[in-house]
């Protein structure tokens, strides 16, 4: 593999988002319904026009108060026009850039609950193609996201994360658990390591699960975020 990508979600107000921009190749913007707002999505996409960094809409529930990880069950309607008003909306920032949009990255909740429900997962991928049929849907390798997308021929990216343990059955382990998250800089760095090289990720129980590794997630918000993003970037380069 030539190419890997390396995303991290941004323009949540962690206050980090100039120190790791350098080190990543994609950024996740929020989009005001879970953290941020136009100013920050603004400043965002500056940042990462500097970087050259492909810019990406992070569309969540309307839930900030929970920073949209609290499932929301809404009728299929509802989480069409979600996804469409908050891909709109950035795509005008960026165009008053004259920049464009590259990909669109579910965030929290939505994001979890459209990879385990194809329904979900269905309209999801069919807003992104009604508004941009050249967006590339980033979701949970080996999710529906990734299926339901590639079934309406929209592009997608299989998505493994660096900082998140995982589950038997390849889904994340729920950030309910104390397990859930990866905190060892060393760690993270041999979980990507492994899951480029060898697609494969070791579960919380040890068993050796099959992904597809096409782009790299680390969260803006972790605790070791900046220090995350150089160490995977520098072992990315040498790799």
């Amino acid at each position: 593999m030539n190419f890997i990508d390396f995303n991290c979600d941004m323009g949540e107000g962690i206050g980090n988002d100039d120190l790791i921009m350098p080190y990543i190749s994609s950024a996740n913007i929020a989009c005001g319904y879970h953290a941020g707002d136009e100013d920050t999505m603004k400043k965002t996409v500056e940042l990462a026009m500097k970087s050259n960094v492909f810019i990406g809409v992070h569309p969540s529930f309307s839930d900030r108060e929970n920073f949209g990880r609290t499932d929301i069950r809404l009728p299929l309607q509802e989480v069409y026009d979600l996804l469409t008003k908050q891909i709109n909306l950035l795509d005008d920032i960026v165009k008053s850039f004259g920049s464009t949009l590259h990909h669109v990255k579910p965030h929290g909740a939505l994001y979890n609950m459209a990879a385990r429900a194809k329904p979900i997962a269905a309209v999801i991928a069919l807003a992104i193609k009604d508004v941009n049929e050249q967006l590339v849907l980033y979701g949970l390798s080996g999710s529906h996201l990734i299926t339901e997308a590639k079934k309406i021929g929209l592009k997608t990216a299989s998505e493994v994360f660096a900082d998140r343990t995982y589950q038997d059955d390849g889904r994340l382990t729920p950030r309910s658990k104390n397990n859930a998250l990866i905190n060892d800089t060393d760690k993270a760095v041999e979980q990507v390591l492994q899951m480029i090289e060898k697609g494969t990720v070791i579960s919380v129980n040890g068993i050796s699960v099959p992904i597809v590794a096409e782009t790299i997630c680390i969260h803006g918000d972790g605790e070791h975020a900046v220090e995350f993003a150089k160490a995977i970037h520098h072992a990315i380069r040498n790799a």
